[in-house]
């Protein structure tokens, strides 16, 4: 089982901030998977589904941000699942926007909501951390993630949770970096280069002639 759980604020105040990008990609992979409506349990909200025959738990804690890890250990205590079992989506502004990584273990590196989660079931857990930029200055950071994402975000936003639900039967099985290249190459198409038509390429210069061998120079 995987237990993958989406870091936010509850509440439509904060429904588009960039903070809560965590809770759109849960929502983008239980709509693409027809998982079951969601429901509120453990202090959360939680849905069910199967993906390449594993049963996948969605959750979104409701306890605010820096409180995550209350509602995804008593989800966890429920279920009988180790830390090993646990997905979470969260922003990350040390990634440009529009990329995503996947970690597992190590630091919440000053992540609120990882921060309360590593004090409730520790640091194995693995994490997909999603882009969603720097604001330049370090005192700028709290304002920036808890600003809605602009109009012109759009353009990358939608595309990338599309991408992530998309490639997220690759995590199910294991496969981190074959999801981060499926998501990348969903988000960026290589473009193959047609070969150029005569007429695209203008008149090709003409080879010059080789001068007669001895024996065909014309007779004087």
């Amino acid at each position: 089982m995987l237990f993958v759980v989406g870091l936010g604020n509850p509440g439509s105040d904060y429904a588009r901030n960039r903070h809560n990008i965590g809770f759109m990609a849960v929502d983008a992979i239980a709509g693409r998977y027809g998982f079951s409506p969601f429901r509120g349990k453990f202090h959360g909200k939680l849905a069910e589904g199967k993906i390449a025959d594993h049963k996948v738990i969605a959750f979104k804690p409701m306890t605010y941000m820096n409180r995550s890890g209350d509602a995804v250990l008593g989800a966890l205590r429920f279920f009988k699942l180790p830390p090993e079992d646990v997905l979470v989506f969260h922003d990350e502004i040390d990634l440009v926007s529009g990329k995503l990584r996947v970690k597992r273990g190590g630091g919440h590196a000053g992540h609120n909501g990882l921060r309360s989660i590593h004090a409730r079931i520790g640091p194995n857990y693995g994490r997909v951390r999603l882009g969603i930029g720097h604001p330049g200055d370090k005192a700028r950071v709290a304002r920036h993630v808890l600003r809605d994402f602009s109009r012109s975000d759009r353009d990358w936003v939608d595309p990338m949770m599309d991408a992530v639900a998309e490639a997220f039967p690759l995590l199910v099985r294991g496969d981190d970096s074959g999801f981060m290249t499926k998501v990348a190459l969903i988000l960026n198409p290589p473009t193959h280069r047609k070969r150029p038509t005569p007429a695209e390429q203008g008149s090709a210069p003409k080879r010059p002639e080789s001068p007669p061998s001895e024996g065909e120079k014309d007779e004087p």
